[in-house]
C-alpha cells in the first residue's frame, strides 16, 4: 500500500512562519527517503498556527527541494478560486516538476465566514453551490487542448495533473464516483461519516478517462515516539489546537503537557477526542498495531498520514516511525 504525508507547515509556539517552512521542507526531504508517495499540503486562512495558506507556492518550493516525492495540495479550497487561476498555477506546477504535481480539491473554504468573504470578493449572501460545476470547468483547463475553445489556460492546457476530490461527508464521495476521479477522506478530523462514505464512493463510482476504479485514500494522525506515554504526551498538541479552533481561539501550536484532562473541560476533551479517533499513538510496536487495525477495518486503497506535534524532531521521528510501520504491514 502507498503511503503519504499530510503537512500544514505549522507554526509552533516559540517560533515564526520561516522556521515553520524550513521545517516542512526538512520534513519533505525526509519523507521522501523514508518512501512516502505524496506530500500534500492543505490550504488554512486567518491561522496563527498554519502557514500554508499560499498553498500552491509552497508546493513549488517543496517540490523544487525535493526529487521523486508527489507533490500536491489536498487541498486547494476551489470555492475560494476561479477555477482558470487554479488551472494557470497548477499547469505552472506541472510544467517545473512534470508529473510530480496533485492537485486534491475542497469545497469547503478553509477558514472562518469573515475570512471566506475576504477571500470571494464579491460573494454573494445565499449564493449557490457550484462546487461540481467548477471542478468540471477546472479540469476542462487542465485537460488536452481543444482549438475551438475561446478561453484557454496557458500554462495548464495539456497538463492533465490528477484532480482529486476531498471530503469529509456524503457529498464528496457522491460527486468523486460520479466524476470518476480519486477521493481522499479527511477522517484525520472528521471520522464520523468514513465508513458510509467509502461505500457510497466505490459503490457509485463510474469509470472514467481519468480512473478505471475507485481509489479512495483516508488520513491517519500518528503521534508515534520511543514509548506509549511519550506518544500520549505528543497528542495533547494536536488536542489542545483542535478545542482552541473549535472554541474560536486559534493560535500557534500548543506545546505538549502532562495531562491532557487539566487543561481542557471534559465535555470539550470528549468531542475532540472522538474527531481524532482514527489516530495510532503511542510507541512503535503500538503505532504498528493500531495502524494495521485502522487499514483492516476501512481497507484504503491508500492512506495519508498526519499529526500536529509541536517539536520538528519529534515530528521527524513520529513520521519515520509511521513509515517503518505500514512497510511492514
Amino acid at each position: 500500500m502507498r503511503y503519504s504525508l499530510l503537512d500544514l507547515a505549522p507554526v509552533p509556539e516559540g517560533s515564526e512562519i520561516p522556521q515553520s517552512f524550513q521545517n516542512s521542507t526538512d520534513l519533505a526531504r525526509q519523507a521522501e527517503a523514508w518512501g512516502y508517495h505524496r506530500y500534500w499540503l492543505a490550504e488554512h486562512h486567518n491561522m496563527p498556527g498554519i502557514a500554508s495558506a499560499a498553498t500552491a507556492v509552497l508546493i513549488g518550493h517543496i517540490a523544487s527541494q525535493t526529487k521523486s516525492i508527489r507533490v500536491g495540495a489536498g487541498g486547494i479550497m476551489l470555492p475560494n478560486h476561479a477555477p482558470y487561476m487554479v488551472a494557470e498555477a497548477f499547469g505552472t506546477l506541472a510544467a517545473l516538476y512534470g508529473d510530480r504535481i496533485d492537485l486534491g480539491l475542497g469545497r469547503a473554504p478553509g477558514t472562518d465566514m469573515q475570512t471566506a468573504r475576504a477571500l470571494r470578493r464579491g460573494m454573494a449572501s445565499g449564493a449557490a453551490d457550484t462546487f461540481p460545476q467548477d471542478v468540471i470547468e477546472l479540469m476542462g483547463f487542465l485537460g488536452h487542448l481543444d482549438p475551438q475553445a475561446k478561453v484557454r489556460a496557458f500554462p495548464g492546457q495539456g497538463s492533465n495533473v490528477p484532480v482529486w476530490i476531498l471530503g469529509s461527508s456524503l457529498y464528496g464521495a457522491q460527486l468523486a464516483a460520479q466524476l470518476g476521479l480519486p477521493y481522499a477522506f479527511a477522517s484525520h478530523f472528521a471520522p464520523q461519516a468514513l465508513d458510509q462514505a467509502l461505500e457510497v464512493y466505490r459503490r457509485a463510482f463510474r469509470p472514467s478517462t481519468y480512473l478505471e476504479k475507485p481509489h479512495a485514500m483516508i488520513a491517519v494522525n500518528v503521534f508515534g515516539a520511543d514509548t506509549d506515554a511519550e506518544g500520549i504526551r505528543l497528542r495533547t498538541t494536536m488536542q489542545q489546537a483542535f478545542a482552541r479552533l473549535r472554541l474560536g481561539q486559534p493560535g500557534k501550536l500548543p506545546r505538549p503537557v502532562e495531562n491532557i484532562a487539566d487543561h481542557l473541560p471534559p465535555a470539550v476533551l470528549a468531542g475532540v477526542n472522538e474527531a481524532l479517533t482514527v489516530s495510532a499513538t503511542g510507541s512503535p510496536e503500538t503505532v504498528k498495531r493500531e495502524l494495521s487495525e485502522i487499514l483492516t477495518r476501512h481497507d484504503p486503497d491508500e492512506v495519508i498520514i498526519t499529526g500536529q506535534i509541536h517539536d520538528h524532531d519529534a515530528r521527524l521521528r513520529s513520521f519515520e516511525i509511521a513509515a517503518e510501520a505500514l512497510k511492514a504491514l
